[in-house]
């Protein structure tokens, strides 16, 4: 079987990598000279603490051991059953993680609560302010800057794969995508990751997805290891795994977070940094600035947490992605385009976690 892959994104990528292992040929295309987009613009989570129970969390959990088969294959993505802490530093957000911790799925999703000393031990680098927090076991992280680089690399060794990069799809017709030079690329199934591209031919195609605007920033190395990844509270209002009646008594917002819809998430790279995040913006057109004041809400966030003064911030950036748009059907948005011609896009913050598994979906028989 051939199969077409149009974006070279973590997305466009993993469909590449399962459909090689499967047996297949296949023909990759990618706009740029590698992935740019939000496939490389992320924090590197596999986020299973915060889906929703029923299909969101087991397609997380399908692609968390998914994650581990790729690493095995493919080290250098970084992969690492590292777990989270979310932090709660108000009895309003103690209240939270009690009854997501009494859920029937919690065992599933691997989750405790603990209380501030038993979260210390589990990772001793928090020294601030909380007063507990919900373990997850399942959450993972991979190397955002490194992961979809090396799988490409593995996925070059192999004779039944062509890397095409440089080349914009322009057009589409029945098993086939035509590129700006002219050449036609046929297959059994051509599949379209074309992440927040919703415009050009796939305009009419986009509908129910939106685009999401973040903010992120990366410090220097950190004098400390964090054992785990760690969110605050305001991830409480934006993980589906929270909604629980208790979510009503958190209260008002930050002016700032509730402004550019913020949550702080911490995670440790191979080299030490800290990635730290994030924002939110749904309305376009989007700001091309980046803006001071968010950041400096979530570096004081974090050292209230830490205990500690962080590091010099070594970069910032921001990215976008596609998401369903709210009162959406799926997890993700999958339409024909054209006979043998299929969309995947709009996975929302979830692409770097369920890549594994939407790929998966896709190749199924």
């Amino acid at each position: 079987m051939n199969i077409v892959v149009v974006g070279g994104g973590i997305v466009g990528t993993m469909h590449a990598f399962f459909a090689v292992q499967r047996g297949f040929r296949v023909t990759h295309i990618e706009r740029e000279d590698e992935a740019r987009g939000a496939s490389v613009r992320n924090f590197g989570l596999v986020w299973i603490s915060g889906r929703a129970p029923g299909g969101d969390l087991e397609l997380a959990l399908r692609a968390r051991h998914l994650w581990e088969k790729v690493a095995a294959d493919v080290p250098d993505v970084g992969f690492r059953p590292n777990g989270s802490l979310t932090v709660a530093r108000t009895s309003a957000e103690v209240a939270v993680l009690e009854e997501v911790a009494r859920a029937p799925e919690a065992d599933r999703r691997g989750v405790r609560l603990l209380d501030r000393r038993e979260a210390q031990r589990v990772n001793p680098a928090l020294h601030g302010e909380f007063s507990a927090a919900l373990h997850c076991v399942q959450d993972g992280a991979v190397e955002p800057r490194k992961a979809v680089r090396a799988i490409q690399t593995w996925l070059r060794r192999r004779e039944t794969y062509t890397w095409l990069p440089g080349r914009e799809v322009v057009a589409v017709s029945d098993h086939a995508a035509t590129d700006d030079r002219g050449e036609t690329h046929r297959g059994d199934r051509v599949v379209l990751t074309t992440g927040a591209w919703h415009r050009g031919m796939l305009a009419r195609h986009t509908a129910g997805v939106r685009r999401v605007r973040l903010q992120m920033l990366e410090t220097e190395p950190y004098g400390e290891t964090l054992t785990t990844s760690f969110a605050d509270g305001d991830s409480l209002r934006y993980y589906p795994a929270f909604d629980v009646p208790a979510l009503k008594g958190l209260g008002a917002q930050a002016l700032i977070a509730r402004q550019h819809h913020m949550q702080l998430l911490v995670v440790q790279r191979l080299d030490g940094s800290l990635t730290i995040g994030d924002t939110h913006a749904y309305d376009e057109p989007f700001d091309f600035d980046l803006d001071e004041q968010p950041y400096a809400h979530l570096l004081a966030t974090a050292e209230q947490i830490l205990g500690r003064r962080l590091p010099p911030v070594r970069r910032r950036w921001a990215g976008v992605y596609s998401q369903l748009r709210p009162g959406a059907s799926g997890l993700y948005h999958r339409t024909t385009v054209a006979p043998g011609v299929v969309l995947v896009t709009g996975p929302g913050g979830r692409g770097m976690t369920c890549s594994p598994a939407i790929a998966e979906e896709t190749l199924a028989p």
